[in-house]
């Protein structure tokens, strides 16, 4: 009967006394304690194995560029060098190395109705005189040129409309 009582209160995490004296107030469960403590070292151990595996990072470059120096161009207005209409920049399209090969140009229609995406050669676009956001970019092509390129249609290989001498190939993998 000892032997019972005494099993009994080792499952339930009391330590059983040699006498009959009542047992002592049982403590938190067993259970829960061990994984919250077991938890906590397994994190401390990954924190310092990242930190020491990790070299501090260094500080950012900042380059600070004047406000009359840089602007935006997405949405901007897009003229000919006769100061014809050519439309907006929607998009820029970059090469994998990040270097800028051309601009989609929203071309024609009135109010986004009846326009069609064109993609012209970076290199064919002029932004001297663009001092700030109402000014437009010039390009390098007249309305003639524009109106017979191609349609831009995403995930499709692209036909960049350049100026005469300044469209330079890509290279192009399937």
């Amino acid at each position: 009967m000892m032997l019972v009582a005494a099993a009994l209160l080792a499952c339930a995490g009391v330590r059983a006394a040699d006498d009959e004296a009542p047992a002592p107030a049982p403590s938190p469960p067993a259970a829960q304690a061990p994984p919250a403590a077991s938890a906590a070292p397994k994190e401390q151990a990954k924190e310092p194995s990242k930190e020491s595996s990790k070299e501090p990072s260094p500080p950012p470059s900042v380059t600070v560029i004047g406000a009359r120096d840089a602007h935006g161009i997405l949405g901007r207005d897009v003229r000919s060098s006769a100061n014809e209409n050519m439309g907006r920049i929607v998009d820029v399209i970059v090469d994998r190395d990040g270097k800028v090969r051309a601009a989609v140009i929203d071309f024609g229609g009135f109010l986004g109705v009846g326009s069609r995406k064109i993609v012209v050669d970076w290199n064919a676009l002029r932004f001297a005189g663009v001092s700030s956001k109402s000014d437009s970019i010039t390009l390098d092509l007249n309305k003639q040129q524009v109106s017979a390129a191609p349609e831009y249609k995403e995930d499709t290989p692209l036909i960049v409309l350049g100026a005469a001498g300044s469209l330079h190939p890509w290279d192009y993998e399937h």
